[in-house]
């Protein structure tokens, strides 16, 4: 995981292969040239937005669960925190104990000759996360030390040919046999950064290295079958000399999902940027409010450190964990919790408890609602007292901070609405809901149901939505330069304002894939009558009028940013709409979307939206 510390900003335009010479290189041994993947087109006319994560299928299931484990393990779990220098002095550190202790290759490459994970129970694992009512799983693959965790064919640097391991087993194939088993996704962390290959740090050689991890990763992909890949390593950085790119990180998104298009996958696969991947990665913090424009998963570590540390005994506290998990649903993120085995391949008993504790808070009283298939509601304020979650037509109002006898809880309404029923799951108790100022007070009439957080299902009539649209998208005019000048190159009708054309795609293939510029013009119609929040990821320029007004104003050319603005639209109502989008030279990226108290974030539908 990353070491935090400041780094430059990645600049716009890196990268040492094109796309074409990048899918070139991905053969890797036998199995690739027995199996090439498919190829989508490159060049002017891509479009490599293939869905919305926010609505997809190929998302859905990441978006209900909510709740993963992370496993750090690898060879420097054998060190288990602590690595004795040859003078006799100490060093601590985990999974980056190679390189902030400075162990030599030669000495680190000793000291993974004799790891031998024996203890490696995939069902125990599979148990304790399941306990823990967590549904996925994503598994060190590969760390920045470049140790492989599987029997790949691209090196011997890897558990079954450097290790005491039985090389007749495979911890990878047997945790995909235990989650399958037990109904739980599995996914894959791989880290970019690679400290132990020769050919990654210097440009000359960085292509041979490139070919080992494409092919690594297809081995991944085509034995294992992942519904996830969690990359890491991305940034900027020496000792080694990291020239990943986000010219490099397109190209193997593109590729990835050319292998699987099911496929989920994190924005470090790029360089972190809301047009990387498919969810953002906020590490060891919780964001205050919703990600613009991009899902996300907050990843936290259960003590100190992610990988083993035998004296690191600072654990979360079961209450600790839920709440983290209530907040984070609660602003539609994902909790991606880690453990670390020791060096036999055990997960330490503190991390198994207080995941036990944690599942029996979600199973109990259901809920868990809470938090599955649960998400952010723009509908209330986020109270000083807990956390509000939407499922449906019910709100959870998880309180961590119960009120004294008689005394209410206040919850602000961003929007009119009527609460319809509340009650307090595990308990007969009677909740009075009473209007109060700028909302609702919530009286409960008895005692808490436990320390951690008590939950509150508030039944509510929403606001009235008119019926869905009839629309088939905006018109699009497309021009073969960046300033609309002259007539334009193509006119289609676009279903949604949704593109990734990236550093080789372009509207048309009449267009290159720089200097050009689209208007899209005709009319959203909102299902509700509220402040709507439109929001743009754009690279290079955006400027979007609702009904004549200047809503979003950001033509000074830039990177993949997000930009907002708020408008108030009715319901049914068709209100004008006018984007004027340009591509200078890069990356391009244009995608519209939008949210409400009654509408959650997604890019605007085909339907709500009208060719003009």
């Amino acid at each position: 995981m990353l070491r935090w510390h400041s780094r430059p900003r990645p600049p716009r335009l890196l990268g040492v292969l094109g796309l074409l010479s990048a899918l070139l290189l991905t053969t890797g041994g036998p199995a690739a040239a027995a199996k090439p993947a498919p190829r989508p087109a490159t060049g002017p006319g891509t479009n490599h937005a293939t869905d919305d994560p926010f609505t997809a299928d190929r998302t859905s299931w990441w978006r209900q669960d909510r709740f993963g484990m992370f496993i750090h393990f690898g060879a420097y779990s054998n060190l288990e925190g602590e690595y004795t220098r040859p003078d006799g002095t100490v060093c601590r550190d985990a999974e980056w104990i190679k390189r902030e202790c400075k162990i030599p290759n030669d000495a680190y490459e000793k000291q993974a000759a004799t790891f031998n994970p024996a203890d490696f129970d995939a069902k125990a694992i599979v148990r304790a996360a399941k306990d823990a009512g967590q549904r996925y799983i994503v598994i060190t693959s590969k760390h920045h030390d470049g140790y492989a965790m599987w029997p790949t064919k691209q090196n011997s640097w890897n558990l079954r040919d450097h290790s005491a391991f039985d090389p007749h087993r495979d911890i990878l194939a047997e945790l995909k046999r235990a989650a399958d088993a037990a109904g739980i996704k599995l996914g894959f962390y791989y880290s970019i950064w690679d400290w132990h290959d020769p050919d990654f740090a210097d440009p000359a050689t960085f292509p041979r290295y490139k070919k080992r991890m494409y092919a690594q990763l297809k081995e991944l992909v085509d034995n294992y079958d992942p519904a996830l890949l969690w990359f890491d390593g991305e940034w900027d950085a020496v000792d080694p000399v990291n020239t990943w790119s986000r010219k490099d990180g397109a190209e193997l998104q593109t590729y990835l999902h050319a292998l699987n298009p099911e496929l989920i996958v994190n924005n470090r696969v790029g360089k972190r940027g809301v047009v990387d991947g498919d969810f953002g990665t906020p590490e060891q913090e919780i964001p205050a409010a919703p990600v613009d424009g991009q899902l996300w998963e907050s990843c936290m570590t259960l003590n100190d450190h992610w990988g083993f540390a035998r004296y690191d005994t600072h654990w979360k506290s079961p209450a600790t964990i839920v709440r983290n998990l209530l907040d984070i649903a609660s602003r539609g993120g994902n909790y991606l919790l880690n453990v670390g085995p020791d060096k036999r391949g055990r997960v330490p008993q503190p991390s198994v408890d207080r995941l036990r504790e944690a599942g029996r808070w979600l199973r109990a009283h259901g809920q868990g609602d809470a938090v599955y298939g649960a998400g952010y509601t723009g509908l209330v304020a986020t109270p000083s007292w807990g956390a509000v979650a939407r499922r449906g037509n019910d709100l959870y109002a998880s309180v961590t901070a119960w009120p004294a006898a008689g005394r209410p809880l206040h919850l602000t309404a961003r929007e009119a609405f009527t609460i319809t029923s509340a009650r307090v799951l595990g308990s007969g108790q009677r909740v009075t809901v009473t209007p109060a100022g700028d909302g609702f007070d919530l009286t409960p009439s008895g005692a808490a149901t436990g320390p951690v957080a008590s939950v509150i299902r508030l039944t509510v009539k929403p606001p009235a939505a008119a019926p869905p649209g009839t629309g088939r998208g905006l018109t699009a005019r497309s021009w073969a330069n960046d300033t609309f000048t002259g007539p334009p190159a193509v006119t289609t009708v676009d279903p949604t304002v949704n593109k990734s054309y990236r550093f080789d795609g372009s509207p048309d293939p009449s267009i290159p894939a720089e200097h050009f510029s689209t208007r899209w013009t005709g009319s959203i119609q909102p299902r509700f009558s509220e402040t709507y929040t439109l929001t743009t990821v754009s690279d290079d320029t955006v400027r979007l009028w609702i009904d004549g007004r200047l809503v979003i104003d950001s033509a000074t050319p830039h990177g993949p940013q997000t930009d907002k603005g708020t408008v108030t639209l009715t319901a049914g109502h068709r209100h004008d709409i006018r984007i004027d989008y340009t591509q200078q030279t890069g990356e391009a990226y244009m995608k519209l979307f939008w949210s409400s108290p009654s509408q959650s974030q997604q890019i605007v539908p085909r339907r709500q939206l009208y060719a003009g």
